[in-house]
């Protein structure tokens, strides 16, 4: 399949936390054109069956490539522990995701070898970070914290507020005390947090945001294969969710820090 650099990247998640993985590729990326792809009226993904993810992440996958996309990056962590191989499989185009990004990072970050990984009940459970990490270096250790009432806060917009401050140090005191040096942010909702988190953590743990790692992933894919956008005009960022656009729109612009223009909804 012939490849070509004007062509957009495609990023997906199961609703709307993938917004800071979009947000981190604008950063980086500034020229790139961007399409985004947020399955909200069938979130939470967390709870379903790995069948029935990997038939979502199928038909999203379908949806991105019939738009030509040249790279897709899967950013949710949640698709990316059940039904990476599944998207992989099905594409033409190279696939990135946050869990490989995120344990790159964690790998190059910690000079103890004691890395801690915070994230939903399901990606948590999942053990796709430390499976990551391990075969990036199997000496190094992993204390795992399941931080369930995050993505709540995130969304109802307290990302610095007591009650999200109270809670960040009860789920954080255990993986702490296991002297670590390094911090994974195991969920796209979590960056939000990352003031906050490095507060509490303090300033010898080193806080890996896997938004920014899969950014950093894909601007060095796209030079070594030549397609980062030659164009430096503005580029395109177009917005498709499953339901309830202006929800997307409320939450989304507190994600990406400015206004979403072309949202669209598509019904399957």
């Amino acid at each position: 399949m012939q490849l070509h650099a004007a062509s957009p990247i495609g990023v997906f998640d199961s609703g709307i936390g993938g917004l800071t993985v979009f947000r981190a590729l604008m950063e980086r990326l500034p020229f790139e054109h961007l399409i985004y792809f947020g399955d909200t009226a069938r979130v939470p993904y967390g709870v379903k069956s790995v069948e029935a993810i990997a038939h979502y992440a199928t038909q999203i996958t379908e949806f991105l490539l019939a738009r030509g996309v040249k790279l897709l990056v899967i950013a949710c962590n949640t698709i990316a522990a059940v039904a990476y191989q599944v998207v992989d499989d099905l594409s033409p185009v190279p696939v990135l995701d946050v869990i490989e990004a995120g344990a790159r990072m964690a790998v190059a970050s910690t000079r103890s070898k004691r890395v801690a990984v915070i994230g939903t009940p399901a990606t948590v459970n999942s053990n796709a970070y430390a499976r990551a990490i391990h075969a990036l270096d199997p000496e190094v250790r992993i204390f795992s914290q399941a931080c369930p009432l995050f993505v709540p806060l995130v969304e109802e917009g307290w990302v610095d507020h007591p009650v999200t401050r109270m809670v960040a140090q009860e789920y954080l005191r255990p993986v702490l005390a296991e002297q670590v040096d390094t911090l994974v942010l195991g969920c796209t909702h979590y960056p939000l947090l990352k003031g906050l988190l490095q507060d509490v953590a303090g300033p010898e743990v080193r806080l890996i945001d896997s938004a920014e790692a899969v950014a950093e992933r894909t601007a060095a894919l796209l030079n070594e294969m030549r397609l980062l956008n030659p164009s430096r005009q503005a580029p395109r960022y177009t917005f498709y969710v499953t339901d309830v656009p202006l929800r997307f729109r409320t939450l989304g612009e507190r994600f990406l820090g400015r206004a979403l223009p072309n949202v669209h909804v598509v019904r399957w």
